[in-house]
């Protein structure tokens, strides 16, 4: 409020946005119905806005959580290609101390294959690494391949009857199938 009259009469300014919209000659209950409107239109959009703020704010938290998520899985599954190329000499170990049970050989040399079969193992099985066992279980085509089939009345029809390679899991994930024969 400025006094801008000789007489001593007190004036009023105009607010700017008054002015906009034409308040000029306007009643005072005019100017009040026209400031209260503006009024409710600039808390809707500082409503407007502070909820576009929350949703930013929520996104932002969202994608930090994917990224935590991703990175660490991505950690957890780096080495999962190292881990295929070791699983076909882990098996081949195991082929052997299996043919060195069956011949009954207690060789020194049989003692050390077993002994690097066992480390092999606690080092595959703190990765997460674990064996799929599909003898005498239903065949799932997302842990087995079914490389044939075969008669066989010790399992029923759609069950595995012979597993031809392992099959592993790295934690959650499948990371080499089971080659399996299914009975029929």
């Amino acid at each position: 409020m400025t006094d801008n009259h000789s007489d001593n009469q007190l004036y009023v300014e105009p607010a700017a946005g008054a002015e906009a919209a034409g308040s000029q000659g306007m009643t005072p209950e005019e100017q009040v119905a026209s400031l209260t409107r503006n009024l409710e239109a600039a808390q809707q959009e500082l409503l407007q806005s502070q909820d576009a703020m929350q949703r930013a704010q929520a996104e932002l938290v969202n994608y930090r959580k994917r990224a935590d998520e991703e990175r660490i899985s991505l950690q957890q599954y780096s080495n999962s290609r190292l881990i295929v190329k070791l699983l076909p000499v882990f098996d081949e170990l195991g082929l052997a101390v299996d043919h060195a049970d069956q011949n009954e050989a207690s060789d020194p040399w049989v003692e050390g294959v077993r002994l690097i079969q066992r480390k092999v193992l606690n080092l595959l099985e703190s990765e997460g690494v674990s064996r799929i066992e599909s003898l005498g279980s239903a065949f799932n085509p997302l842990e087995h391949e079914a490389v044939g089939t075969q008669e066989t009345a010790e399992y029923p029809p759609g069950f595995i009857s012979e597993v031809v390679r392992n099959g592993y899991r790295l934690r959650d994930r499948v990371i080499q199938p089971a080659q399996v024969v299914v009975a029929r």
